[in-house]
């Protein structure tokens, strides 16, 4: 899952919309540094990536990508999973699509200093909007592709992955809705018993 799926799961489960871009950001298990609500945020990140990455479904995708471009396909349906989402926004929420962008956008704008501690950037909440919009664009999908690479030591395999990201899509459609339908209850489950 991307950051819009990270943050549509993170209000499904009430849980911080901040925490839920940071477990992209902040390395290492000590998160005694943030609030209670951010680390609770980070830690339910980590959990739904683990459980995206063994979900049969992801499984068998990666499984179905040719050797060279399998380890970076995950990274793609990552992306993929944003852009489904956004083309059937209205199947997994009431609230408009850029409602809910700009919301987000001004909780990751306000999160700013929690970025900076991590070692990452601070965003405006314009801007963070307009990148979780692109994303339902196939040039936004393009983009973050390449941004994704170039901050690899060789970018050249995520680029190759990349360019069957529109088939990994059409593959993907199907299943997002129970993928999502089990993210969501992991996470709401999650937040339930957290102490």
């Amino acid at each position: 899952m991307n950051f819009l799926a990270h943050l549509w799961l993170a209000e499904q489960s009430g849980t911080s919309m901040a925490g839920a871009i940071l477990g992209d950001v902040v390395r290492g298990a000590d998160l005694s540094a943030y609030p209670d609500d951010i680390a609770a945020g980070i830690r339910l990140h980590r959990q739904l990536d683990a459980l995206t990455d063994r979900h049969p479904h992801i499984v068998a995708l990666r499984n179905a990508q040719a050797d060279g471009v399998r380890r970076y396909s995950g990274i793609v349906l990552d992306l993929v999973a944003d852009y489904l989402l956004i083309a059937d926004w209205s199947r997994y929420s009431a609230e408009p699509l850029p409602a809910f962008c700009a919301r987000a956008g001004a909780a990751i704008a306000a999160a700013s200093p929690w970025f900076l501690l991590a070692g990452g950037r601070s965003s405006s909440a314009d801007g963070f909007a307009a990148l979780l919009l692109s994303y339902g664009t196939p040039a936004g999908i393009e983009r973050a592709l390449w941004r994704t690479a170039q901050r690899l030591r060789q970018p050249q395999p995520l680029l190759d992955a990349g360019q069957h990201w529109t088939a990994m899509a059409e593959a993907l459609r199907p299943q997002l809705p129970e993928l999502l339908h089990a993210l969501r209850a992991a996470a709401i489950s999650s937040n339930r018993t957290k102490p």
